[in-house]
C-alpha cells in the first residue's frame, strides 16, 4: 500500500472536502484520464486496486501515470471502544479528492481499450469519475 515516507505529525484533522480542484484538473502526461465528478477520501487500497485493473486490462502496454497520492492519515477506534479517552490509532491513508482532479492518465494505447480499463478502474474508486481524453 501507498503510504508516505514519513510525516511532520502522526495525525491530522479530517478537514472539508468542499469546493472543486484547482490543480490537478487538467491532462498533463497521457492522452486519456479518469476525472473525478464528486468528491471524498480515496484510501491506498482502492488507488493500488485501480492501478492494478489499469495495467492488467492493458496487459502492460503503455504506461499509466498515477497522480493522486495518499498522504491523509485517518484513525479508526476499535469495535467496543467507549467515547473518550484521545483519538484513536492509525488505520490507514487516504488520497483527498475533489470535484474535477484527474486521478490516473494513461497513454500508449489505443481509445477503446483505455476507454474499457479506465471504465473498469472506476469501479474501483469511491468517487464518481468520467472518462477524459486530450483535445
Amino acid at each position: 500500500m501507498l503510504q508516505p515516507a514519513r510525516r511532520k505529525y502522526r495525525k491530522e484533522f479530517r478537514g472539508t472536502m468542499t469546493g472543486i480542484a484547482l490543480r490537478g484538473h487538467r491532462l498533463a502526461y497521457g492522452e486519456f484520464g479518469i476525472k473525478a465528478l464528486s468528491c471524498g477520501w480515496v484510501s491506498a487500497a482502492q488507488i493500488e486496486s485501480a492501478r492494478r485493473t489499469l495495467t492488467h486490462h492493458t496487459k502492460r502496454i503503455g504506461k499509466v501515470f498515477m497522480r493522486i497520492f495518499p498522504h491523509k492519515p485517518f484513525t479508526l477506534k476499535v469495535a467496543g471502544a467507549r467515547m473518550g479517552s484521545g483519538k484513536a490509532d492509525i488505520k490507514g491513508y487516504v488520497a483527498v479528492v475533489r470535484p474535477g482532479q484527474i486521478l490516473f492518465e494513461m497513454t500508449g494505447v489505443k481509445k477503446n481499450i483505455a476507454q474499457e480499463a479506465i471504465r473498469l478502474a472506476g469501479h474501483k474508486l469511491s468517487v464518481t469519475t468520467k472518462f477524459i481524453e486530450k483535445v
